[in-house]
């Protein structure tokens, strides 16, 4: 505990405090007490202005409990929020143990019983030897009995959902996964842990694949974001596409809009010349010769990456601008060939999402105010003034999609343009606005879709949890390996927007009894059902 000035003087004899001296250094020690008091509250005044300035919140001012220390109690002991059911009243009872008292004094009546449950696991090792009969026929051939169809390998679909559910749902590390099987005394190596996590699940990925084939077809709007994803030792990113139905990952090597389109053909890999390619191609004006040489030749079609690219080589389009335009064309014509022209995409306006109808996220939008440093007082108020000008415009856009009209989208389309075209006294806020009013068709697609949601909240929550299984196992190095952490992450979301437990859907799925229906058939359901 540190000594204070008080407890200095306390221990100082009334003789000594005549000495000169000492008089001399006690006052030396209350002035560098009062300046180390004076420059704590100044370097704490710096931390919350630079936390301002990174648009973080400053140190929180905590006032003293106004409660008293025992707390307060309903007038029957009880805390408040206590009322609560009975937790254990729906719980399924494996096992009704009956207790009589130590001792019955004679001429004791019965009173009935009085239920206690108690909630447990029977966590043990389960082995089965299987004996299969070998018969030899009168024609010398030998017969065998089979094992039941859903033993595949020397691990049952209880075990391996455990192990699955572990790594992919709790995040447990393989090192941490095969020291807790070791002690339970399963006998498995690290190379047969592997296998069960990576391979033999093509199955797995088959659905996967489904869930965004299914999501894109009967969804009106998709929110998409992207986050670092390391790869045997080498930098990439893992795409995420999804809704309040389903959340679907994908780790590639880059970020691009060659990528994303690639990414939204759910698992086609043909390129499509059609109307949409050609007019695609248009707008990014590609050189009317390479134009022509596309919309003259009589294949339009073309299998997979290898033909497409032969194509181009052929017809002579290989400066890289001119690739690259092409292909984002044949794969964009692909694209719309498959989804509905009215899909909404609500991102964070990272470049490579601006395709189809196109919304963006007001959050995201508004930092752009929000990173604006202020230089004197009067400029922080005005920047504030504005900032609030544009939340209660956000709020009454959350109003809108409630109960939206023609006369409110007008109106709110006007006040658009009265915040983002007015004129301050600070420069830098007046360019600000005038870069968010240049997407004013973005910002307010809303007004035409109320559907679709203000913000991109929901693609950062569910990559977050792609994030956490980044941090907590970092990267992948073999492709099955990457492949599966894809599958089993959109897999594991979208089963929890379902409502499908995680578990019994691995359970279900390794055991092969496949009663829980496709999630694709799911998320159909959803989109399709009346209200």
């Amino acid at each position: 505990m540190a000594t204070t000035l008080d407890q200095i003087k306390l221990n100082i004899p009334d003789s000594d405090r005549q000495n000169p001296s000492v008089s001399i250094l006690l006052e030396l020690l209350e002035q560098h007490a009062e300046t180390i008091a004076l420059q704590k509250e100044k370097i704490q005044q710096l931390k919350d202005e630079i936390a301002r300035l990174k648009g973080q919140k400053p140190k929180p001012k905590i006032f003293p409990s106004k409660l008293s220390k025992k707390g307060k109690k309903k007038s029957n002991g009880k805390r408040p929020g206590s009322a609560k059911k009975k937790k254990t009243a729906n719980l399924e009872i494996h096992e009704t143990k009956r207790i009589q008292p130590e001792s019955i004094p004679p001429g004791s009546t019965f009173n009935g019983l009085k239920p206690y449950t108690v909630q447990g696991l029977k966590i043990s090792v389960h082995n089965t030897r299987y004996l299969l009969e070998q018969w030899e026929t009168p024609e010398g051939k030998i017969i065998s009995g089979k094992l039941p169809s859903e033993i595949d390998g020397h691990f049952d679909h209880t075990l391996n959902t455990f192990i699955l559910h572990q790594y992919h749902h709790c995040h447990v590390t393989q090192p941490l996964l095969l020291e807790q099987l070791r002690e339970w005394g399963v006998d498995i190596s690290s190379g047969q842990l592997n296998n069960i996590l990576t391979e033999n699940k093509d199955s797995f990925h088959a659905e996967k694949d489904a869930i965004l084939s299914a999501g894109l077809r009967y969804s009106s709007h998709v929110n998409v974001d992207d986050t670092g994803a390391r790869h045997n030792g080498k930098n990439g990113y893992c795409t995420h596409i999804g809704n309040d139905f389903f959340a679907w990952f994908e780790s590639t090597e880059s970020k691009s809009r060659i990528n994303f389109l690639s990414l939204l053909r759910a698992g086609a890999s043909d390129y499509v010349l059609n109307d949409d390619a050609f007019e695609y191609m248009e707008q990014k004006r590609l050189p009317k010769s390479s134009f022509a040489l596309l919309l003259n030749h009589p294949v339009k079609e073309f299998m997979d990456t290898e033909q497409w690219e032969q194509h181009l080589k052929e017809l002579g389009i290989v400066k890289p601008r001119h690739i690259q335009i092409a292909t984002e064309g044949a794969l964009f014509g692909c694209v719309l060939s498959q989804l509905p022209r009215s899909l909404v995409i609500v991102s964070d306006d990272a470049g490579q999402f601006n395709i189809l109808n196109h919304a963006l996220c007001w959050i995201h939008a508004e930092r752009t105010l929000a990173k604006i440093i202020a230089p004197s007082d009067k400029k922080r108020q005005i920047l504030e003034e504005v900032r609030q000008q544009i939340w209660q415009f956000y709020d009454e856009l959350k109003g809108y999609k409630k109960s939206p009209s023609q006369k409110e989208k007008d109106r709110l389309s006007e006040k658009f343009e009265t915040i983002f075209t007015q004129k301050t006294d600070f420069q830098t806020l007046n360019e600000a606005l005038q870069r968010l009013h240049k997407n004013k068709s973005e910002l307010l697609l809303v007004l035409d879709r109320p559907e679709i949601p203000l913000h991109n909240n929901l693609s950062e929550n569910d990559i977050r949890e792609y994030v956490k299984k980044r941090k907590v196992s970092g990267s992948t190095r073999s492709e099955a390996g990457r492949r599966c952490r894809d599958t089993f992450a959109s897999i594991k979301k979208t089963c929890r927007k379902l409502g499908v437990s995680f578990w019994q859907y691995l359970e279900d799925r390794l055991s092969g009894k496949n009663t829980i229906p496709p999630l694709p058939h799911i998320i159909e359901q959803a989109n399709t059902a009346p209200g």
